[in-house]
């Protein structure tokens, strides 16, 4: 087994630090000399270190203004390898099929657990979402982002960690179709959210089941 470098060790200190204080993502960490001096090692070592920890998608620095706790919140860019898959559209199928079966009940888990502010936030990317549609404009990123705000709904980790990697699909999905869905995608996204904002479990699954089905479908016809 090798032994741990001085940077390695700690990269984990700094993990551990970040853990312990309940940073947040977008929390900025403390100056480089606190950090020296908390973690009692010098410059090179803390900078070695912070890289390791850039390359690991946990944190991100910014020329000027210090070091942040990453959005990404330690997700590698691929984690499941989605980029080396040779047949994209059988990798479309798939993830939409993985869908079907993970996201209606996480939709009626957001309904159960969804607090104000992640309502709030729910309704604020949905805002964004229904006016990019009734623009015409390419709209794929906001999609996905809609469907992480409602995985991030349940307070489950594992789901708000898992929904932004096979939410992927949904890009994928949208390049893959011609002509993008509008109307109806707009209806969906509305009724999905108006179920979770007065946390009827129910009408939520349902709803969140609907739209994937039709998204389903659509792909499946050409």
């Amino acid at each position: 087994m090798e032994k741990q470098t001085l940077a390695e060790r700690t990269a984990e200190r700094l993990t551990a630090m970040i853990r312990a204080r309940n940073y947040g993502p977008g929390d900025r960490l403390p100056t480089e000399q606190e950090l020296m001096e908390q973690l009692t090692v010098g410059r090179n070592t803390l900078r070695e270190a912070l890289r390791f920890l850039v390359s690991r998608n946990m944190v991100v620095i910014r020329q000027g203004a210090g070091t942040f706790v990453s959005e990404k919140q330690g997700v590698a860019d691929d984690p499941l390898g989605f980029g080396m898959v040779g047949d994209q559209r059988k990798l479309t199928r798939d993830l939409l099929a993985a869908r079907v079966i993970l996201e209606p009940q996480i939709a009626a888990l957001a309904a159960q657990n969804a607090e104000e502010e992640d309502i709030q936030r729910l309704e604020e990317v949905l805002l964004q979402l229904e006016t990019r549609m009734r623009r015409r404009e390419w709209y794929a990123e906001l999609d996905s982002a809609f469907h992480t705000a409602v995985a991030e709904c349940t307070h489950n980790q594992v789901m708000a960690r898992l929904i932004p990697v096979i939410a992927d699909g949904v890009r994928s999905f949208a390049e893959s179709v011609e002509q993008a869905e509008y109307e109806e995608t707009l209806r969906s996204h509305r009724r999905i959210f108006e179920a979770i904002r007065t946390h009827r479990a129910v009408e939520a699954q349902a709803e969140m089941q609907y739209h994937l089905l039709f998204n389903q479908k659509r792909y499946g016809g050409l």
